[in-house]
């Protein structure tokens, strides 16, 4: 938990009555590889801290899964859509290795944000971060070609390729397996 504090004192000062009050409701939970987080169809109802490990966010069409975003250490997760709708998630959440993260419901989140300015400040600031994350990949999708998109992906994250199997990484790109093998030999 302590690396979650850390984490958000990053972004803004809490004070110690904020700490207490948030870690007095965040829950540690355990998963496998291969486990969810949340499944196509259900609501998500909590906002999460991956202390350790890595998942990954994808969609199913037309019988295969797109993979849109991976997740890593240090990293706040959730289906963004359902948590704030409080709708059905059209994503699925999967474990790629065995991670702890740590919950809060929106519920006692929402709560303290009431009690608590700057833990509302910090959550404000996540999803500031999470926007510009999803704009920069919108806008590198439309612009960037593929060879681009895998050097980018090399450069600002290249533990990715350890730890995420190549046929993720290909639909996270937009692009066939083939055409990444061909990219990376370039490399």
């Amino acid at each position: 938990m302590e690396q979650l504090i850390q984490t958000l004192k990053k972004f803004h000062p809490l004070s110690n009555e904020a700490e207490v009050a948030l870690s007095s409701r965040l829950k540690e939970m355990v998963f496998s590889k291969h486990d969810y987080l949340l499944k196509k169809g259900r609501v998500c109802t909590h906002f999460y801290f991956l202390q350790h490990g890595a998942l990954r966010g994808f969609y199913n069409l037309n019988d295969r899964e797109v993979t849109h975003w991976f997740g890593f250490e240090n990293t706040f997760i959730t289906s963004f859509h359902s948590y704030i709708t409080e709708q059905p998630a059209i994503e699925n959440i999967q474990f790629l290795e065995g991670s702890i993260l740590w919950a809060i419901s929106k519920k006692e989140l929402t709560g303290l944000f009431n009690e608590f300015h700057e833990i509302e400040r910090v959550v404000r600031i996540i999803y500031e971060n999470y926007y510009m994350r999803l704009e920069e990949r919108y806008v590198n999708a439309q612009f960037k070609t593929a060879a681009e998109l895998y050097h980018d992906l090399i450069t600002k994250s290249p533990h990715i390729l350890e730890r995420v199997p190549l046929g993720y990484i290909s639909s996270y790109l937009g692009i066939s397996q083939e055409t990444l093998s061909r990219i990376r030999k370039q490399y």
